[in-house]
């Protein structure tokens, strides 16, 4: 049995990501802060990106590492830095000092135009000391994540829910269900000819989403035919202070996302798509919002 050093394992996407490599047949030995429920087929190793120690202790004995920690929403440059950069390149020490050659990194489409947020800044960062690394290196650039359990998109469903949604200036975007995104990082892990590629993956819609097409999606499995409004750039970095300044470290739409969200085209580059012997999208995005908010209602979110 083969084993993989998994970061990330308790966040949203590493937690369906952790299930499906157990099925898959893995050994997991995964990262966390805190004590965790024993589960067949993971070795808990307690820990962080910023403790040498410990990820020397999480990558001993692993044949491949899937670095899918990372920080989406910190108050300055220096906090997406710490997470995204410098715990980036202490998983490539203790992977390089542990034999370990394959190594698939999580990235972010925000790393194409680094000059739009301290997030893509530190994600182009971040990548660029993978690309430079002399590691069997994947990258994964994936677009807008949702699925159950997601807190970072929730706010546009409970906001749809009331039939209204405040969205960016016009432009496209991708998505993916995240138990998509998880079946594509376990197989990379073992896919051959993927050596140095970066790799950008989604829902297989044709051009992505318009924000108002996104939004109405989300509206009809919510029961509401929504009514859309597309905030300038300017309202829009407003709204980013005003829900910092009420909900401080939970804000989901902060000064920096709102930078980001303003650029028209976050669609994926469709030759960057993996081959379909490879991995292919198995959720249609319609489908997979209705199993969105069935969890959410389940657990009383909505």
């Amino acid at each position: 049995m083969k084993t993989v050093a998994l970061t990330g394992a308790t966040g949203f996407v590493g937690r369906v990501t952790l299930d499906r490599l157990v099925a898959a047949g893995w050994h997991v030995r995964a990262l966390t802060r805190r004590d965790q429920s024993k589960k067949d087929g993971v070795s808990w190793v307690h820990g962080s990106l910023d403790n040498t120690a410990s990820l020397a202790e999480l990558s001993e004995g692993a044949d491949a590492v899937l670095h899918v920690a990372g920080v989406v929403n910190a108050p300055n440059a220096a906090g997406f830095e710490s997470g995204n950069v410098t715990g980036t390149f202490n998983m490539l020490a203790a992977a390089d000092a542990a034999g370990i050659s394959r190594f698939i990194h999580v990235s972010s489409l925000a790393a194409r135009h680094p000059s739009l947020s301290m997030y893509g800044a530190s994600k182009a960062k971040a990548e660029s000391l993978v690309t430079s690394s002399t590691l069997d290196w994947t990258i994964i650039r994936p677009p807008g994540v949702y699925g159950p359990g997601d807190t970072e998109m929730f706010d546009m469903f409970r906001i749809a829910a009331k039939g209204w949604a405040i969205l960016p200036p016009r432009g496209r975007v991708s998505v993916i269900h995240v138990d998509d995104l998880a079946s594509l990082l376990v197989a990379l892990l073992s896919a051959e000819n993927m050596s140095k590629y970066v790799v950008e993956a989604d829902d297989g819609t044709p051009n992505g989403w318009t924000h108002e097409g996104f939004a109405k999606a989300i509206g009809a499995v919510v029961g509401r035919d929504i009514r859309t409004l597309h905030a300038p750039v300017a309202l829009l970095k407003f709204a980013g202070w005003a829900d910092r300044a009420v909900r401080g470290s939970k804000a989901k739409l902060t000064p920096d996302r709102a930078s980001y969200l303003a650029h028209p085209d976050w669609t994926i580059n469709r030759d960057a798509m993996p081959s379909p012997d490879v991995w292919k999208p198995e959720i249609a995005t319609p489908a997979g919002l209705i199993d969105t908010v069935a969890w959410y209602r389940k657990h009383g979110w909505m």
